[in-house]
């Protein structure tokens, strides 16, 4: 098993292959844009040169960097778990609908700034004024190939592999309050989604290929080693399946976009409870990997 990192070994970013704790630069690409370019032959090149990692000397001194540092767009999957709809309906005592997909309703995304991208070990700042700084981890798929108007069935052949991201949200930038409650110009989605920094995303990609079962994998968050969020990709509405092909129903996808397909229940939110200077968030998913990072005062 391997798995696709980019790193600064101390002569700058480089793309190359992790194995357990041990990392290898690559000979052979660039980036991992190229790399998502040239997928699925790409991903045989990776195999053969995996194979060969016994016989070199692993990398010492390695700081990880983003997975991919330049995603070409990143979607965001809006109410994708059973569980976190039914805390967001206790807590703010809303009707939320909990069986959209059964009623044939499409699956929901908006765009997140590529530039809010930051990588494992990164130093978030609270934006200046934001008080309500939460927490949303998120399976990230990584996609490589291009499509259109792309059957369920056919829809896990455009994956290249998966990652872990954060959805890090500033609530109380949700609303511009100036504009009546009714109003289609009240809700503010880029200033509360897409500030710099709110897109951490670590610590590796790991290809589809190896991961039998995308909907079966737990899904658990850390702030200062307090368990937050604790659920499984079982409890998505739109599996990731769904997901790809609702998108690209809506817009071509191709190599190198990301879709943070939503996140489960323990947000701070529904217990009025935010990140605050300081704070260090540990996130995992099954067989996706593990990093951290923390948070900082403006």
């Amino acid at each position: 098993m391997f798995q696709i990192v980019s790193f600064d070994a101390g002569r700058g970013p480089v793309v190359g292959l992790r194995n357990g704790d041990e990392y290898y630069d690559s000979t052979t690409f660039a980036s991992v844009r190229e790399i998502l370019d040239q997928w699925p032959l790409a991903l045989e090149k990776l195999g053969t040169a995996s194979e060969r990692m016994s016989a070199r000397t692993p990398l010492t001194g390695v700081k990880l960097l983003a997975p991919l540092v330049d995603p070409r767009n990143i979607y965001i999957t809006g109410a994708n778990y059973t569980d976190h709809i039914e805390e967001m309906a206790r807590a703010f005592d809303l009707n939320l609908i909990k069986d959209a997909k059964a009623k044939g309703h499409p699956p929901w995304f908006l765009p997140k700034a590529t530039s809010s991208v930051v990588g494992p070990g990164a130093q978030v700042t609270i934006p200046a004024g934001v008080e309500c700084l939460d927490w949303e981890i998120e399976l990230a798929v990584i996609i490589g190939r291009e499509g259109k108007d792309i059957p369920v069935d056919k829809a896990l052949d455009y994956v290249a592999g998966y990652t872990v991201a954060n959805d890090l949200s500033a609530r109380d930038r949700m609303a511009r309050d100036y504009e009546a409650a009714d109003s289609a110009f009240r809700l503010d989605w880029l200033r509360h989604k897409s500030f710099d920094g709110s897109c951490p995303m670590g610590p590796a990609i790991t290809p589809a290929v190896q991961v039998p079962d995308v909907q079966n994998l737990a899904v658990k968050l850390w702030v200062n080693d307090e368990l937050m969020q604790d659920s499984h990709t079982s409890r998505m509405i739109y599996g990731v399946a769904d997901l790809v092909s609702g998108l690209s129903q809506q817009i071509s996808i191709e190599p190198g976009d990301v879709i943070l397909t939503g996140t489960p229940s323990g947000v701070g939110s529904a217990r009025q409870r935010f990140l605050q200077p300081g704070d260090r968030v540990r996130q995992s998913i099954d067989q996706i990997g593990e990093f951290e990072f923390t948070i900082a005062g403006a």
